[in-house]
């Protein structure tokens, strides 16, 4: 016999310390020796299965090539129809580019002499010939896709307030965007006070405008040298018109300026649709009317928030307003063809 001093293991057994016992308690060969278990693959002939794989992996009949396989894949489940790899097409241009910046006339790069903004009202006499507006061909423009979410917004807005309902939240909207441009109006007007003082203390805007006009507070501070207001611009050799908000200098850089309302906010360009080409379109018209004697290179486009939030003022420099421009070019020539189609359908037949 003899003593342990550390615990030892013999099999499952645990033994403690100090234990004595003899040394012929101890073996492993009861786990050693264990009966082994018969795996099921025992009883298979190993060598008639290798031969059997052989002959079926060498077979000419059964092996198949990609080609066959193909084949038997359309004779069973017809053939694939394969989804066409999008391919990258090419940006689609105007077929005429007409000038953007008149080259008879130079870029302004100093403050204009003081006197008052232009007011040009647009003059749509029985002798004049008939010119679409901006507005009329983007909204004869719009792309299927435009379409289909603006005529799924308006049944949503129909299913939610009714037909006499929505009749009258289109009605409340377009009479508040009119307060607010003519409130606006009022303070670009009269910039020399306004500066100085509070918006409350210049003019006593009417409550629909006043969330508005506190939304752009802070834009209004960056704006001066104001050129012409709710002025009318024509295009004498594209043959459209439309009416500019606003024409300033917003941080030291002339801009033709668009004053927009939203319930929703809208902190990138990309959320205000077809306004730069809007913007452009204008910017375009205004350069070759000959009421105007400078150019105009740049945009932005301010959105007010009816909660008095700040609004967002989305800056297009030069070489966006090009790029936007080119678009307008695309959007009146649809204009065109759409008349010309619509015309030629309902002319009688010789």
């Amino acid at each position: 016999m003899f003593v342990l001093n550390r615990v030892l293991f013999a099999g499952s057994i645990i033994v403690p310390e100090s234990t004595s016992l003899t040394a012929c308690h101890f073996s492993a060969v009861h786990r050693l020796t264990c009966p082994k278990r018969n795996s099921p693959y025992s009883s298979v002939d190993s060598e008639r299965y290798s031969s059997l794989v052989k002959s079926v992996m060498s077979s000419r009949v059964s092996s198949q090539t990609p080609e066959t396989l193909q084949a038997e894949d359309d004779h069973v489940y017809g053939p694939v129809v394969k989804a066409q790899t999008p391919s990258r097409t090419e940006q689609r241009l105007p077929k005429t580019l007409h000038p953007f910046i008149n080259s008879e006339r130079t870029v302004e790069t100093e403050e204009p002499e003081a006197g008052p903004p232009a007011r040009i009202l647009l003059n749509r006499g029985k002798s004049r010939p008939f010119f679409p507006s901006v507005t009329r061909i983007l909204q004869q423009t719009l792309s299927p896709e435009q379409i289909f979410y603006l005529e799924r917004w308006k049944r949503r807005m129909i299913a939610e307030l009714g037909e006499e309902g929505f009749k009258e939240y289109s009605q409340n909207i377009f009479k508040q965007g009119k307060l607010f441009h003519s409130a606006l109006e009022d303070i670009l007007t009269s910039a020399d006070t306004w500066r100085n003082k509070t918006l409350s203390e210049t003019l006593q805007c009417p409550p629909e405008a006043q969330g508005y006009m506190q939304s752009i507070s802070h834009v209004l501070e960056d704006v001066s040298a104001v050129r012409a207001i709710e002025s009318s611009v024509q295009h004498g050799s594209l043959n459209y018109l439309g009416i500019v908000d606003c024409v300033a200098r917003y941080r030291g850089v002339l801009c033709v300026i668009d004053w927009k309302t939203s319930e929703k906010p809208k902190p990138f360009l990309s959320n205000t649709y077809d306004n730069p080409v809007q913007i452009a379109a204008y910017a375009g018209a205004l350069n070759n009317d000959g009421n105007y004697k400078y150019q105009v290179e740049n945009g932005l486009i301010v959105v007010a928030y009816k909660d008095g939030s700040p609004a967002h003022a989305h800056q297009i420099n030069s070489e966006l307003m090009s790029e936007y421009w080119k678009t307008w070019l695309i959007r009146l020539e649809d204009y065109r063809e759409q008349r010309s189609s619509a015309s030629s359908s309902t002319s009688p037949e010789k």
